[in-house]
């Protein structure tokens, strides 16, 4: 089988299941790439009998002789990082190499305290839903060049200078516009002093690491974290994340050239889900939305909030397939429609009387979208067994063919339950 470098992305809101997609496709590459977001992604595998939730950590560390890398488009929070590294040790599942980018951020304590402050400090229909983790400021830091890198933690000098430069305005916003008590510099000093002495072996240049992989032929999956609708870009701006998820972050979050890429495959859920503020035009407030909750377990990895839930919104997903060029479809936990007597997928939207297929980026028309949906048979089968799209029920079979129709593209891989080993791989 010829190696290849594929993206995998996240083709709605995120949560659609990237972790257990890559997963699932790991055993037939040599390195795992994590190309942005940081630890407010939560890619959880089932392996094994096993739970494991990544959140900065790449979905490949569970294989043996695997190369894992961050690469440097992550923000990198040292205590996460940390911490998912001991627990893979504990469980005697730290199996793979791990190379974590120079050029990758760090989240600082102020980054955090800074996001719960600044989210506190927004009206109710203002606020962005954010995991308080950090993400945002620490990318904020990084666009107005004054952040501290991994790289940076092992060169006391240099980190003492920047430490100092960027608590001076921290400690200014703290005080002066929050009323709260300012950081002290030996404290945040001493504690990165210590996350480069646990960091350095890992340490690398990522871009040289996966440059060289796929100049010797060997194969690389490249994972994104959040979903297209959540990108800086083209998601539903305000209520986004602060880095790219779509395709193009890869080569941007890694430093590798678009015409080294072979695939592009993007994950979606049968369903819609979304975690946070924001439009969700097909959402469900009613007992089927409560039912995909509970059936689906649609509790954020992160951060245990509750998803919103509703049907599965073809408009937004055939804007994925266009923004990220996908070549394919990975369509996770079908096996959650099971039940369902009828199946609602949204085809089109009416928007102030007027009909469209365009997914609108304008987070005002998109909440004054209604959906237009076709109602497609459900079915009752337990599916989690099957083993081959041939063993599906019919109705689940024509629900796939409807979107490789509407969407132009195949579904390559299906998810019909929790564990790994319930997947189905089409044409990989």
């Amino acid at each position: 089988m010829k190696r290849r470098a594929e993206v995998i992305i996240g083709a709605q809101w995120g949560d659609e299941g990237k972790g257990r997609v890559v997963d699932a496709l790991a055993d037939r590459v040599d390195l795992v790439v994590r190309y942005q977001g940081g630890a407010n992604a939560g890619h959880t595998v089932i392996a094994g009998g096993e739970k494991h939730v990544f959140h900065l950590l790449p979905s490949g560390m569970l294989y043996p002789g695997k190369t894992c890398v961050i690469g440097g488009g992550v923000v990198v929070d040292p205590d996460q990082l940390l911490a998912e590294l001991g627990e893979l040790r504990e469980r005697g599942k730290d199996r793979a190499r791990l190379v974590v980018s120079r050029n990758a951020h760090v989240v600082m304590p102020y980054h955090k305290t800074l996001d719960v402050l600044s989210e506190r400090e927004r009206s109710a229909s203002q606020r962005i839903g954010t995991t308080s983790r950090g993400i945002g400021p620490c990318y904020v830091d990084k666009f107005a060049r004054v952040g501290i890198r991994i790289g940076d933690l092992l060169d006391e000098g240099v980190l003492r200078e920047k430490l100092a430069l960027n608590l001076e305005s921290k400690n200014l916003l703290l005080t002066r516009i929050y009323g709260e008590k300012p950081l002290a510099m030996d404290d945040l000093m001493d504690r990165a002093i210590q996350w480069g002495c646990q960091l350095a072996p890992y340490v690398g240049d990522a871009y040289v690491e996966v440059n060289r992989a796929l100049d010797e032929g060997k194969g690389v999956l490249f994972e994104g974290a959040q979903g297209t609708l959540l990108d800086v870009d083209f998601g539903t701006y305000p209520y986004v994340t602060s880095s790219s998820p779509t395709a193009g972050g890869a080569c941007t979050g890694v430093g590798v050239g678009p015409n080294r890429i072979d695939r592009v495959i993007g994950v979606a859920k049968a369903y819609c889900t979304r975690v946070g503020e924001g439009p969700f035009p097909t959402e469900l407030n009613c007992e089927i939305g409560s039912r995909l909750r509970e059936v689906g377990n649609e509790y954020g990895a992160t951060t245990g909030r509750p998803r919103r839930c509703g049907w599965l919104d073809l408009v937004a997903l055939k804007y994925s397939v266009m923004v990220n060029g996908l070549d394919a479809i990975a369509l996770t936990k079908l096996d959650v429609l099971s039940g369902l007597e009828q199946i609602n997928v949204a085809v089109e939207y009416r928007i102030d009387g007027s009909s469209t297929v365009y997914f609108p980026t304008d987070h005002r028309m998109l909440s004054a979208a209604e959906p237009v949906y076709k109602t497609l048979k459900g079915f009752n089968e337990d599916i989690s067994g099957c083993t081959s799209f041939d063993e599906l029920p019919k109705a689940a079979k024509d629900y796939v063919a409807f979107i490789e129709e509407y969407c132009g593209v195949p579904v390559v891989l299906l998810g019909v339950g929790p564990a790994r080993e319930a997947t189905i791989i089409r044409g990989l």
